[in-house]
Formats: structure tokens, sequence, C-alpha cells
């Protein structure tokens, strides 16, 4: 499991904790948004869990048999010493944030005594989402946590979290991950992906395979390969720009014109990198109103094909000497 993860060391050091009998209470699992950490937590929970109704797994890292007990518990969401906190689901909409009635609803679990082992664990996914009340009640558990109790907080961005929080947890940070861990995240997601498209993936996703997973089945190769000839080319007689103006704008290309807005900047910005001097500049120039342009695009109601042409534009721009 943790070899699609891709973050072996932090399942090293917290099991070795684990088995240490010197586990810290409560954890701030800390790093970028979809680099995996909240399926880390889930899994680090199943494994400690496992151990702790033994016998203990003699594998390393987080894997757990599928027809183990305790993972088809955790799955039917029926673990009597395992809870999970996440903003609710009503109607097919999402909460924004993590009520302080889910959080005061731990009081069963926190109140009574392990039932399968001598372990319980919560795992909050994430601790960002927790409204302010939500946070004030958790802070209370932590200052006095229960016996045997494991606190896992998913963190994107830990700084937001209040300061009596940060204080009473452990940070372990994620980094993104590498492009092989990524290349194999992506395979074992979905293994009819081609190679050119899981490199397309690998290089939107920068190390988190959820933001790569959003632009799955959308063809993310070909555009830019298009994008990449009007850079190389400067598109002359606006041959490609017509072409991806008409191809995108199309209602049911909903879902690809979003991924161009959010992708064009981005190449902009990975082709200034290699430039210097006033082509830099340049490029630099171009990012920033390609930025611009594609931050209101949908806020603004622009019209589609207009605001796609005018993105490569701004691309086809790159096709100069980049010491110009």
């Amino acid at each position: 499991m943790t070899s699609i993860l891709g973050h072996d060391t932090q399942a090293d050091s917290l099991l070795s904790a684990a088995k240490s009998g010197r586990m810290h209470h409560g954890w701030i699992l800390a790093g970028p948004k979809g680099i995996g950490k909240g399926g880390f937590a889930r899994a680090l929970a199943l494994r400690l869990l496992a151990d702790a109704a033994g016998p203990p797994m003699t594998g390393e890292g987080l894997a757990v048999p599928e027809d183990h007990p305790i993972r088809r518990l955790i799955d039917a969401g029926a673990h009597p010493d395992y809870a999970e906190l996440a903003p609710l689901e009503k109607d097919g909409v999402t909460a924004r944030n993590i009520s302080v009635d889910q959080v005061r609803g731990l009081s069963r679990l926190l109140q009574s005594a392990p039932s399968l082992s001598n372990r319980r664990i919560v795992v909050i996914d994430s601790a960002d989402d927790l409204e302010r009340g939500a946070a004030n009640a958790l802070l209370k558990t932590l200052e006095e946590p229960p016996a045997d109790m494991l606190f896992l907080l998913v963190s994107h961005a830990p700084g937001r979290l209040l300061p009596t929080i940060r204080s009473r947890c452990r940070t372990l940070r994620f980094d993104p991950l590498p492009d092989e861990a990524m290349r194999r995240v992506l395979h074992s997601t979905d293994a009819t992906l081609s190679t050119s498209e899981i490199d397309a993936l690998v290089r939107a996703g920068e190390g988190s395979p959820g933001r790569a997973l959003r632009y799955a089945g959308l063809n993310l190769a070909d555009m830019e390969v298009t994008l990449a000839s009007i850079a190389r080319d400067g598109d002359p007689g606006n041959r490609q720009r017509l072409a991806l103006a008409k191809a995108l704008a199309l209602k049911s290309a909903r879902p690809r014109y979003e991924a161009f807005l959010e992708r064009t900047p981005a190449l902009i910005a990975q082709a200034a990198r290699d430039r210097s001097g006033p082509a830099l500049g340049t490029a630099l120039d171009h990012w920033e109103k390609a930025r611009h342009l594609a931050g209101g695009a949908i806020i603004l109601s622009l019209d589609p094909a207009a605001v796609i042409f005018e993105l490569a534009t701004h691309v086809a721009a790159l096709a100069q000497r980049r010491d110009a």
C-alpha cells in the first residue's frame, strides 16, 4: 500500500513509534492538498488497529490483507474504536466545514473503553475544515486525551490551525510525490491510461495525484501537444488557435475547457523557467496576463471561444529566441 502512496518514510516513522509504545496522541499530517495524506491517515489507522487487535502484521508498510476482519469492520463503518470526521454530504452537496456537533459526537468513543484492542483512533480529514467551535471542542480533548487515543489530523495549511492545537500535536511533513511514484499511482488507478497521457498527468499534477486525477479522461496529452506546437512555431495563420477554440468552446467540452484554463498559464510559467533576459520578461508578462484572463473566465462568464483564442495567443508569443 505504501509503495502506491509513496510515503514510506512517514509510514516507517509512525509504525516505529507505535511499536515502541511511545506514540504521541496527536499528529498533524501536513503537506500540499491531493498528495495522499487522507488516504495515508486511513491506511495507518487500519494498520494500527489491525496490529492492536492481533496478531500483528508481519509485512512492511501499511498493507493489511483484504480479508482481514478489522478491514471489513472499518470498510463497513462498524469498527467501535474508530471514527472519521469530514464535512458532511447531504443531497449531493458537501458542507463547507466540520461542525461542532460532529466533534461532540465523538463523546461515545472518547468516554468508553476500547472494545477490540487497547487503541482508539480518530481521523480528521481535514482539520482545516473545522469550524471555530469545532476546533475549540477538539482542543479540549487534545489537552486531556484519553489513554490509548490517537488523533490523526490531515492539514493542507497547518498555519491556519489554532496555535493551541498545533502545540498539542506533533507535525509530520508530507512532500509532493516524485514522478515515478506519481506514475504508479495513476497506473494503479486507471490501467487504460496511455504512457503519453500519464506523462501529461504527471506534469499537471506537480506531485499531487489528487490534482492529476482531476484531469484524467480529458485527453490532456493532445492539448499539451497542440500548445507546445503553438509555443514553438507561433501558429502562423491562427489555424491551431482556431481549432482549439472550436473544439473546447462546445458545451460538451466544458471539463476540457476548464482544464485548458488551468493548464495554459502553468505551461507558460514552465516555459519561462528556461528563459533569461528580455525573453524571460516577455514570458512572465504573458503568464501574468494569461493567469488573470483564465482566473476570471468562468466568474465573468466570458465567451469561451474568445478566451481560448486569447490564451493560445499568449502561448504563441513564446515563439521567439529564448535569449532575445
